[in-house]
């Protein structure tokens, strides 16, 4: 298909109620729904069950669980290094660079806005400005749960409404400003690194997007929700452990401040990732 009509397309489709119906099929706990449903999408795109904790794709009790499945503890080692940033999630390294006058290059003649991403919080976006991205674009055959990439302390999360466009890569170079336009779980961490964000991009077809401090999180349509945490409300997580989940596939992005990380030689936009490898490292004594 070619790829202008297909985003055309993704404008004139209904996006939420193509993913309300799509969440409702990912839940359907009947076996002779979900068990061929599951077994076609482990052919279809060559899902590697012998790293999943439970490898019979049948065992689980609806689509969704296997999707979000679990792994065996020895598939995805972290990197030792105190000081490496690591990839948050299993995917393909979408652009990385550095933030330039507020804005995050998306794709060839494409950026957006750092603000926007954020939900219109300024100050946040003063945090970042000059700073550090990483988008990771997670296929459907891919590890579907989010890791910490550096330890840190939950400062705020902010739930953004918008668009459920595909965040494929003929998307990614037709759709202008599309990872903020998109529905997003924007969260900041305090860390030895300064501050990170780690936001989490909903896409069509996407069922929900789950936070371990949470469960779910569903924007409404036209409101941002900013939660706020810290001394009161504390969520401490260390690297490596599990912050989110996406049902169905999406995009990760990464957010560090000014000459916080050194990326990986080699690493570029292209390069397949699995979670735990190092990213880059940082610079422990920027802030924190």
């Amino acid at each position: 298909m070619n790829d202008k009509f297909f985003a055309a397309l993704q404008y004139l489709v209904p996006q939420h109620g193509l993913s309300r119906a799509a969440g409702w099929l990912a839940n359907c706990r009947w076996p002779m729904v979900k068990n061929p449903f599951i077994r076609w999408f482990v052919r279809r795109y060559e899902v590697d069950m012998s790293q999943a904790l439970e490898e019979d794709p049948c065992a689980y009790e609806h689509f969704n669980a296997f999707f979000t499945r679990a792994l065996k503890p020895e598939a995805r080692p972290l990197d030792p290094d105190p000081q490496s940033l690591l990839c948050p999630a299993d995917g393909t390294v979408s652009q990385l660079g550095r933030i330039e006058h507020g804005r995050i290059f998306q794709a060839k003649g494409q950026s957006y806005s750092l603000q926007e991403l954020l939900g219109a919080d300024a100050a946040q976006a003063e945090q970042f400005d000059q700073g550090h991205f990483a988008t990771i674009y997670l296929s459907p055959r891919d590890y579907h749960r989010v890791h910490m990439p550096l330890s840190g302390s939950l400062q705020q999360m902010a739930v953004v409404p918008g668009d459920l466009f595909s965040v494929n890569e003929a998307t990614t170079r037709e759709v202008p400003r599309l990872f903020a336009r998109n529905e997003r779980a924007v969260t900041v961490f305090d860390t030895e690194a300064g501050p990170m964000a780690v936001i989490l991009v909903g896409v069509m077809i996407v069922a929900g997007i789950d936070t371990v401090w949470a469960g779910q999180v569903t924007p409404l349509r036209r409101t941002i929700i900013r939660h706020h945490y810290g001394a009161q409300a504390p969520v401490t997580l260390t690297r490596g452990d599990e912050m989110g989940r996406f049902k169905l596939g999406s995009t990760v992005i990464v957010l560090l401040g000014k000459d916080s990380v050194r990326w990986a030689e080699g690493l570029e936009a292209g390069s397949k990732t699995v979670m735990g490898q190092s990213l880059g490292r940082v610079s422990l004594t920027s802030g924190g």
